[in-house]
């Protein structure tokens, strides 16, 4: 049983914080703050993320480390993987999950796609999170207006067999304000159609309020990224402003890491409920 696996299986109810990260300060921040707060973690590296290094292997090292030598349980996930190769990579490459991302392809492709990685992962004993409806935000899978039918959801996770569901609900990837408005009658009509754990991707845009709302009808995971980038380029920004003739970076990088590590915690610490152990 992966380190995810364990984490989801307490967090019914209490939900789980899933961060993506793209630097060593964002690593370091966001893990930080899970132990300020004494609570679990989940780590995730995108599909984009890991080409903006230029390949995995460095980036996946540095995270697979940094969680291994937490004062308290880090899971790593590969997020939005599109391409099935990299997908199959997971367990050499340390992760404890995977997002395989097909849902810009038909159904019935999607569902095909989908079951054939997720077999080749739990043969490794990887826990595969997939996406069924269109989460706003991003070009073609991610066009916003669709939403997760509970029927197709009940019939995609059994035909598939993925361990957790990544729903649109009126979530958006990449917004810059929390009035993202999501549907609580749908999350809970989703929550009681699948026997998996749902995830919410897209929560940098919801309120503290609208989280809290969304564990309560049925969302487990909760994926925040925007969040984090904004925080970490307006503490550069504000830096630099401040201090034009900086040059060493470990004095613009070192007020990111720390805004990375405030925002992390108040999410931990003020918008998930607390555990019930």
């Amino acid at each position: 049983m992966t380190v995810l696996h364990e984490l989801i299986s307490t967090s019914r109810g209490t939900g789980i914080l899933a961060v993506n990260v793209v630097t060593l300060e964002h690593i370091s921040g966001a893990i930080a703050a899970a132990e300020i707060a004494g609570r679990p973690i989940v780590l995730q590296l995108s599909e984009n993320a890991i080409a903006f290094h230029g390949k995995p292997e460095p980036i996946a090292a540095a995270a697979r480390s940094a969680a291994d030598s937490a004062a308290v349980p880090v899971a790593l996930h590969l997020d939005h993987i599109t391409d099935a190769a990299l997908a199959l990579r997971g367990a050499e490459l340390g992760f404890d999950s995977v997002m395989f991302d097909a849902a810009a392809l038909p159904y019935a492709e999607n569902v095909a796609r989908t079951r054939a990685v997720t077999e080749a992962l739990h043969a490794e004993g990887v826990f595969v999170e997939a996406e069924l409806g269109e989460i706003g935000g991003k070009a073609g899978a991610h066009a916003p207006g669709v939403r997760t039918d509970p029927d197709e959801a009940h019939s995609f996770v059994a035909s598939t067999g993925v361990d957790a569901l990544a729903v649109a609900v009126g979530s958006q990837h990449a917004m810059t304000t929390r009035d993202a408005h999501l549907d609580l009658e749908l999350i809970a009509r989703l929550a009681a159609a699948v026997p998996v754990p749902l995830v919410l991707h897209g929560s940098s845009g919801v309120s503290d309020a609208g989280i809290r709302e969304a564990i309560t009808a049925g969302i487990t995971k909760v994926n925040v990224g925007t969040a984090l980038g904004v925080a970490f380029t307006e503490a550069v920004r504000t830096t630099l402003r401040e201090q034009p003739d900086l040059v060493d970076p470990r004095r613009f990088l070192a007020p990111a890491r720390t805004a990375v590590r405030d925002t992390v915690l108040h999410l931990l610490a003020e918008v998930l409920p607390p555990s019930a152990a």
